[in-house]
């Protein structure tokens, strides 16, 4: 064994340098990242970068060379990531306060940008952070407080993605989407006043509902009604004696055929009202 180490020992050597500088050179570049190789402390090239209209496998990931102690290379994430916003409080246009919980979702698409301008995917997370926190502010507060409440919140997330989205460009990232995962009222005497306030404004709204209501009953009612009276004013006209001798039968009913036996009525036997028990005459 010596023998052959002190016969072949240069090329022994040389194998062993050739192959660590194999080793150096070779960086492999998984599916989930991006790799931007540094010359000189400027990025020269990226392998495997985020094309949008490409699939996975197509974009150049796996074995990539670069020159040792030369170039090094920085991994980019190719995911898309998340940023949280801190819970913090939003003032309305119409000046109440809202608690307001989000986070957006971005992916970098400009990694040579994004290596010169934040260094690392953190960082530009730590960047958007505090753009979140304004963009949210300022677009929110140009909306009333109904409004943060109902469906029109997703137009001014639409807003608030696209403001983020023009600032996160300048860090090579791309906002994908901005949501609001918890909106609440402030604890304490706030809550309860908009609690009352929309109590109060159920109840106005549900008692014109009902007046609304009585209104339209009362015009159908009255609307029938008079159908009716034009009904039998039509039907009575055809025969007016017959009419009276009709009207006469349902009082005489009434009057002579009641519940109560012990009632007594004394009339003139020429009185009007027995006109019909005259012929009448």
């Amino acid at each position: 064994m010596e023998h052959i180490w002190n016969r072949y020992k240069a090329l022994i050597i040389a194998a062993i340098v050739l192959a660590l500088i194999a080793a150096a050179s070779i960086v492999v570049v998984p599916e989930t990242q991006q790799a931007v190789i540094i010359r000189n402390g400027k990025p020269e090239r990226v392998a495997n970068r985020f094309r949008p209209n490409l699939d996975y496998g197509q974009t150049g990931a796996g074995i990539v060379f670069r020159i040792p102690l030369i170039e090094r290379v920085e991994m980019v994430d190719k995911r898309v990531l998340d940023v949280d916003m801190q819970r913090q409080e939003v003032l309305s246009r119409d000046q109440r306060r809202l608690e307001v919980d989000a986070y957006a979702r971005f992916r970098i698409i400009d990694p040579t940008l994004m290596v010169e301008t934040a260094g690392s995917t953190e960082r530009v997370a730590e960047q958007l952070q505090p753009i979140l926190n304004s963009v949210l502010r300022q677009r929110l507060g140009t909306r009333s407080f109904q409004a943060l409440l109902t469906a029109e919140r997703g137009e001014a997330m639409e807003e608030i993605q696209r403001g983020l989205d023009r600032q996160a460009r300048e860090y090579g990232a791309q906002v994908i989407d901005v949501q609001i995962k918890r909106a609440d009222l402030p604890p304490g005497r706030p809550l309860e006043t908009a609690f009352t306030r929309m109590e109060s404004a159920r109840k106005q709204e549900s008692d014109t509902i009902r007046a609304q209501g009585q209104k339209a009953a009362q015009i159908i009612r009255a609307g029938a009604e008079a159908e009716a009276a034009s009904t039998y004013a039509d039907s009575f006209n055809q025969d007016p004696e017959f009419y009276d001798f009709y009207r006469a039968m349902q009082s005489y009913d009434a009057v002579f055929a009641g519940d109560n036996e012990n009632s007594s009525i004394i009339l003139s036997p020429d009185n009007e009202y027995l006109r019909q028990f005259r012929g009448g005459r």
